[in-house]
């Protein structure tokens, strides 16, 4: 038995029997995901992570399989488990496996097993973290710490990831350096703007094919997410509602040309309600309480505890589920509040995530990012790390590129120009 036999039987995935499937979706995915493909061709000839192992903690879809194909090509022992458990395609995770990469992962596993595969991928003894949401990381700080030694750094994918990574730098307790591939303009700008926009509305027009022109969408906060979501629906011709904590992100929502208001208010208006904050029960209670009959409820946060689930339960008098990642709570008074996918990721959930072409910018960083990581490691803090600008600009420059798209240069007298001080007026 070969090497890649034998690394092929590693993994816990639904159905081996997908693989096939899972290789023709992975390979669509590619074709639209060029930046990648240049950045595996250059790995593939230069070998920068030969040896690396790297433990990845990623949603495990068409993308991200072309992600670890680009670290593999590049010489890296790779070990993937999911991150979420409603986001796994499981053909792509069953085709993982048979290219030689141990995948963990089973949509809709349970917390248990969940964690236990996380324990799987940190038994492999990674090097490198990949994380999005930080999952990995705490895990390995928390229950691995002879771990620690051999670590060189770790990349995160998610801005909810990064905050929790900043509080451990905040509290003196992040075990190594990590790169916040999120804040990297050529990811949050447009992977979360236009592709959690696009996602998020795909995900709740497929898990219940409501009609969003003339309805109340409330997007809870205004972040590039946020923007995203708003644009993609009120393109649609919804009419949205944002609400916020941070008056700069409200003054632009409304120079952006929608309602601002509290969510005690929003409460009452809304149809669709769609949750991007990043933060603990934005909905509670007292606002499913005054919720419409009908009033939907998702969210697009990497977490679901964004939703108060909980405090639904405790005020439903009947549950059901009428369709496919939709549960209704019906409440004393009669009235239903639908919500989806059981409060997770509902572009993942009930839908395919971003669109590969929108993920190749945002992968294209994580694997430089990955490069840098190990190339610097010995001039590197235990710090959060903003991806360096130079590896920003590439990934922006093949983009365009890829694109047919030019853009002009400085001339040298601009270039002095630029730099001095003393011409004026």
């Amino acid at each position: 038995m070969t090497v890649l036999e034998q690394t092929a039987l590693a993994g816990d995935v639904k159905d081996r029997k997908l693989a096939e499937t899972g290789r023709s979706r992975i390979a669509w995915a590619a074709a639209y995901m060029p930046v990648l493909r240049s950045i595996r061709d250059r790995f593939d000839r230069e070998k920068p992570l030969q040896g690396i192992r790297i433990g990845a903690c990623l949603h495990v879809t068409t993308e991200t399989a072309n992600l670890m194909l680009a670290l593999k090509a590049a010489g890296a022992q790779i070990a993937l488990c999911a991150s979420n458990p409603l986001s796994t395609q499981d053909d792509v995770a069953a085709a993982l496996c048979e290219y030689g990469i141990p995948t963990y992962a089973i949509k809709g596993e349970s917390n248990e097993t969940y964690y236990s595969h996380i324990e799987s991928v940190i038994a492999s003894k990674p090097q490198v973290s990949m994380d999005d949401g930080c999952d990995l990381v705490t895990q390995i700080y928390t229950k691995h710490k002879p771990l620690l030694a051999q670590m060189i750094g770790g990349c995160e994918e998610t801005t909810t990831g990064v905050i929790r990574l900043k509080a451990m730098q905040k509290d003196g307790v992040l075990p190594y350096p990590v790169v916040a591939v999120n804040n990297a303009l050529t990811k949050h700008m447009f992977d979360n703007r236009y592709g959690t926009g696009q996602s998020t509305l795909d995900g709740i027009i497929r898990a219940t094919n409501v009609l969003l022109a003339g309805r109340n969408v409330v997007v809870v906060g205004y972040g590039w997410c946020g923007r995203g979501v708003a644009s993609r629906a009120a393109g649609m011709g919804a009419h949205v509602i944002v609400t916020e904590i941070d008056p700069r992100k409200a003054i632009e929502a409304v120079m952006d040309g929608y309602r601002v208001m509290p969510m005690s208010e929003a409460a009452k208006t809304g149809d669709v309600f769609v949750t991007v904050t990043g933060n603990y029960h934005v909905i509670r209670e007292e606002h499913f309480s005054v919720m419409k009959d009908g009033a939907i409820v998702c969210n697009s946060g990497h977490f679901n505890d964004e939703l108060d689930l909980e405090s639904i339960a405790r005020i439903t008098v009947k549950k059901t589920e009428p369709r496919q990642f939709v549960e209704q709570f019906e409440f004393a008074d009669g009235r239903k509040v639908c919500i989806l996918a059981d409060g997770r990721l509902v572009n993942l959930a009930a839908a395919e995530g971003h669109p590969a072409a929108v993920m190749d910018m945002s992968f294209g960083n994580q694997a430089l990012a990955t490069e840098y990581l190990v190339k610097e490691r010995a001039s590197l803090k235990n710090e959060v790390y903003d991806v360096p600008l130079h590896i920003d600009e590439h990934v922006a420059k093949l983009k365009l590129e890829t694109m047919g798209v030019s853009i002009d240069t400085l001339t040298p007298e601009q270039v002095k120009y630029m730099a001095s001080w003393s011409e004026g007026t």
